[in-house]
């Protein structure tokens, strides 16, 4: 007779942080095995990463070094409130964040909200932004220690931590809540009319740092870095600073700050993360469609390209424009341009604009001018069309419909021009009208119009070949700021090229304006519009070309890889 044998079950082992960074380093390795070029893109953005590091830890070591314990709280504070202020902004505007982990992918696992977080903050620390700015806030680490001993320096390498992991947690929480708030299209005007206003006091805050560095008031500046070293923007970088001058209290309350500020970070994360893996977020009651003339076909076509042919181009249009109104990815650009585009030019032209306040300062300094207002025009059409730098990348798998269909590169290029210029272009105009209000010069319009659409129409020429040859895949996650892991470096190069290129193209605008005088005034704006409108289509018929024969190694590139 069998005697039956029981198996003692196993207990189940206890998720831990770890787990993430050990899974995050097996997604990497998959995704980097036979894609050289990606690993290439790695490894230089790792030395570039490690360049900009190595300059900020001497920046922030040389006070220390230097025996200047009066600047070395000046250059903490500052220095660690603008890596802080980076990490909560860049990732809104240029990089975006790292989710190789998609957090989405852990929503039918039993996992408690506090392990998904801290596992997911473990994987962010594996990055190469997180180690560059590790290894560039261990300056304070010697600075602090060079002034107060291994006491402070402990105290500092303890703020360092502390710091390091508010900027990851703001990032995180910030770029999720805000991806959350773009999936409801009810509440994306509030959300760019916030972003606005906050962009919007960069100006004041530019004037006011002119005035205290023209002034050359260390006692003013001292001041106001203490005021900031209070702030969860610069408490825990000079905490060890506060040691090495004695003030032992100050340092342990200004570390208390820091780890509130982290806790509530985590627990804002904590909840925008569980809404955006639940999809919470709802876009209303479904509304029902109301009959359109033409039947069928017509109700595919929204109001704003009512124009267009019903036939491919017609139609490839039409989607676009529906796809960068519902899209919350490509919606999140759309706003990025919008603010950006706002406040750049306030601030290049309203930065020379003096006055004295009550105190006697002066703000400001040289007026601007046709040639200033070019220029800053010229970053802001740049910017604008850098959107379709990786425009195929939103597609991301189904540009297999466009691929199958046979679906000329020409005509594909010309109609996501098309569609996205239905949006931005009346952006390019209110900011060019809003900023001749605001300098009182109604007769530089036609200047400013001039270099915006002609920087414009170059960016999409030159973003037309960036996208059909530099594209890449970006990761299947409902925050609109995703990227998988190195595709940062691929982003931040891609605009560091078509901003450059843009900007040589159009320079020869920023030349006439100074040149020129009074007849530039009437001559900029048509020249502008046909050099701009020229450079696209131009772009967009041998681009076309190069897309004809790469649709293939196109999609493989935009496919996301699982």
């Amino acid at each position: 007779m069998a005697v039956p044998v029981t198996v003692p079950e196993r207990p189940a082992r206890r998720v831990s942080p770890w787990h993430f960074v050990r899974l995050k380093l097996r997604v990497l390795g998959n995704n980097f095995r036979g894609q050289t070029w990606r690993v290439a893109l790695f490894v230089l953005g790792l030395l570039f990463g490690l360049w900009f590091a190595a300059v900020g830890f001497f920046l922030l070591a040389a006070p220390g070094l230097a025996g200047e314990s009066r600047y070395a709280l000046m250059i903490a504070a500052f220095g660690g409130g603008l890596l802080t202020l980076g990490w909560l902004l860049l990732p809104l505007v240029f990089f975006g964040v790292d989710e190789t982990l998609d957090p989405a992918r852990f929503a039918l696992l039993p996992l408690s909200r506090r392990t998904l977080v801290t596992g997911l903050l473990a994987a962010a620390l594996v990055s190469v932004p997180a180690l560059a700015t590790a290894i560039t806030a261990a300056g304070l680490v010697v600075t602090a220690g060079a002034l107060g001993g291994w006491a402070a320096a402990l105290v500092g390498a303890l703020g360092v931590v502390v710091g390091l992991l508010v900027c990851l947690a703001g990032a995180r929480a910030l770029t999720s809540a805000f991806a959350t708030m773009l999936r409801s299209r009810r509440v994306r005007d509030l959300a760019a009319v916030l972003l606005a206003v906050l962009a919007a006091l960069l100006g004041p805050l530019q004037l006011l740092v002119l005035a205290a560095v023209r002034q050359t008031d260390w006692d003013r500046l001292d001041g106001v870095a203490r005021v900031v070293g209070w702030t969860p923007f610069g408490a825990p970088w000079t905490a060890g600073l506060d040691v090495a001058q004695g003030r032992t209290g100050a340092a342990v309350v200004k570390l208390l700050i820091a780890l509130a500020t982290l806790g509530v970070l985590l627990f804002w994360w904590s909840r925008s993360l569980e809404t955006a893996m639940v999809g919470a977020a709802s876009s209303g009651p479904a509304r029902t469609p109301r009959a359109v003339a033409g039947g069928a076909v017509a109700q595919l076509f929204p109001r704003a390209v009512g124009w267009a042919r019903r036939d491919r181009f017609g139609a490839l249009v039409a989607r676009e424009c529906r796809y960068w109104w519902r899209d919350a990815r490509r919606r999140a650009n759309l706003i990025t341009v919008a603010v950006v585009g706002v406040f750049v030019p306030m601030m290049v032209n309203l930065g020379g604009v003096s006055f004295t306040t009550e105190g006697g300062a002066e703000l400001g300094g040289a007026d601007s001018s046709p040639a200033l207002v070019s220029l800053s025009m010229i970053f802001v059409g740049a910017l604008a069309s850098l959107t379709l730098a990786n425009q195929f990348g939103f597609d991301g798998s189904s540009y297999a419909a466009n691929v199958v269909a046979g679906v000329p590169g020409r005509v594909e290029l010309r109609a996501r021009m098309a569609a996205f210029s239905i949006y931005v272009v009346p952006m390019l105009v209110v900011i060019a009208v809003a900023l001749a209000v605001v300098l009182g010069r109604p007769e530089w319009l036609g200047v400013m119009g001039g270099a915006l659409f002609a920087a414009y129409g170059c960016g999409l020429a030159i973003n037309a070949f960036v996208s059909v040859l530099g594209a890449y895949s970006l990761p299947e996650s409902s925050n609109p700021f995703a990227l998988n892991s190195g595709a940062g470096f691929t982003k931040g190069l891609l605009t560091l090229v078509s901003m450059v290129g843009s900007a040589v193209v159009a320079v020869p605008f920023v030349v006439a304006a100074a040149l020129l005088g009074d007849v530039w005034l009437w001559l900029a704006l048509p020249l502008g519009l046909a050099y701009g409108g020229g450079a696209a289509l131009l772009g967009a018929y041998m681009a076309g070309d190069t897309l004809d024969h790469r649709q293939p190694e196109l999609l493989a590139n935009v496919t996301p890889r699982r």
